[in-house]
């Protein structure tokens, strides 16, 4: 029996072709892995299977969810046809948790559309935490206060909670390091053989090799059955640098979030040009580290010093000199920019807004940036680009401050090989021309070769 078919699928952004005449069918416990480079449709295509676009997007053809056709159907009615046959897990997990309550309470009312009894209900939502490899003191927290990784288990966990027929997965290993990606697709592979049907849109090549199913690729805005996997992609990495003076300078840096230790007596110095990884697992106090650089989370403790000059522990205490100095590109790329402008004028804001230039000149240095890295805005707003593109508009934002340090944090996980080795290339051989010392907070195998030194945080620490 067929639980998911799409037949002549096509989607318009206006003029533009996302997606055409795409067709699949997906049967309990098959899973059908879909690759693709950034801005190949698959976003587009996920929400689609859910009978879903987003706005400014306009999709034809045939979506029949469990024998219920979705497409223009009411909002009203596709819940009701959707309801606890099909769940989606977003590139972006802030997209599924509410930033103002708990995890464990809300994970529990999703239960309810298949446990009447509160004792149930609450069986079924810890069971869901712990399926997505999440601890069970995470019932208590609040999105914010979970690391990127932890909230991309905590969305998983309330789309588990629904017990799907269907379940479609964008990126579900983006943001996760190596032994958390193990586990989850342990999990996936589990949740397939016991009937699951999964439509997994994915640049992890490791996922799709694990998976007993069938690969597909989007390419010219076409489903392209493949074979086998594709191979690996990797650019040419730069030349290392040479040695200099600290740009950076860290002094036991502490941030504590009321008596939970988030980052701890930190010390770390980075030089001019330099380009230096930092891993460690998810929630070992990576964003925290850098969100602390930028003045976006507050330091409880410690000093950061750029250029010899001691920075406020607040970016709204910063002068722009300040602001420009140190710059951070988010994890959530989607939730850094403002929906309703054109993300061309929003990445050149800040070569405007902090180095002064000209509204189109710095327009211009922007689409010229951008074309460099494969994006082409087209004075679109965020919701018309993909997860990758959104996340490269994110790295030119910040590379146009021209500033001193840039933190870059998990700005690949929605890109495919190719254009993950791409960015990397891109961004270490700018910090190393412009002279900027470089923190790529990352899990992407594919950094490594472009970094010249690296450290692991544990539980807070810097090793």
């Amino acid at each position: 029996m067929t639980v998911l078919e799409i037949a002549g699928l096509s989607a318009h952004a206006g003029e533009t072709v996302l997606l055409d005449d795409v067709s699949l069918t997906l049967e309990p416990g098959r899973a059908l892995v879909v690759l693709g480079a950034s801005g190949a449709g698959k976003t587009t295509l996920g929400l689609a299977a859910t009978g879903r676009a987003r706005p400014g997007i306009t999709l034809s053809g045939s979506v029949r969810l469990a024998g219920s056709l979705l497409l223009d159907r009411t909002a009203s009615e596709l819940r009701r046809a959707s309801a606890g046959v099909v769940g989606h897990l977003p590139q972006q997990p802030s997209a599924v948790l509410d930033p103002v309550r708990r995890c464990g309470p809300v994970l529990a009312e999703l239960a309810a559309l298949h446990h009447h009894s509160r004792a149930a209900r609450l069986a079924a939502a810890r069971t869901a935490l712990a399926e997505a490899g999440l601890e069970p003191e995470l019932w208590r927290r609040f999105p914010h206060q979970l690391s990127g990784g932890q909230q991309q288990r905590m969305a998983l966990a309330t789309t588990l909670v629904t017990r799907p027929r269907v379940l479609v997965l964008d990126e579900p290993t983006s943001g996760l390091d190596a032994a958390n990606r193990a586990v989850l697709t342990a999990r996936l592979a589990g949740l397939s053989r016991s009937g699951t049907a999964l439509l997994i849109l994915t640049h992890d090549l490791a996922l799709a090799r694990a998976l007993d199913g069938d690969v597909a690729e989007l390419r010219d805005h076409r489903l392209v059955p493949c074979e086998t996997v594709p191979e690996h992609v990797r650019l040419d990495e730069p030349a290392p640098p040479s040695p200099t003076s600290p740009v950076l300078v860290v002094r036991g840096l502490t941030v504590r979030a009321g008596r939970t230790t988030l980052v701890e007596d930190v010390d770390l110095e980075l030089a001019a040009g330099s380009r230096t990884m930092l891993t460690g697992v998810s929630g070992a106090g990576k964003t925290t580290l850098g969100r602390a650089l930028a003045g976006l989370t507050p330091p409880t403790a410690g000093t950061i010093e750029v250029d010899g000059v001691r920075l406020p522990r607040l970016a709204r205490r910063r002068d722009r000199a300040q602001l420009r100095a140190v710059q951070y590109v988010h994890q959530d790329s989607r939730a850094s920019f403002d929906e309703f402008r054109g993300v061309l004028d929003q990445v050149a804001d800040t070569a405007r807004l902090l180095r002064g230039l000209g509204r189109e000149e710095a327009r211009l240095e922007a689409t010229e940036m951008l074309g460099s890295l494969g994006v082409d805005p087209a004075d679109r707003r965020p919701g018309l680009l993909s997860g990758g593109q959104l996340q490269r508009c994110a790295v030119a934002r910040a590379l146009l401050a021209r500033p001193r340090v840039l933190v870059c944090d998990e700005p690949t996980s929605a890109l495919d090989a190719a254009n993950r080795a791409r960015l990397w290339d891109f961004v270490t051989t700018t910090a190393f021309r412009h002279g900027i010392a470089l923190l790529m907070i990352s899990h992407d195998t594919t950094a490594a070769p472009f970094a010249d030194g690296t450290f692991t945080m544990s539980g807070g620490r810097l090793a």
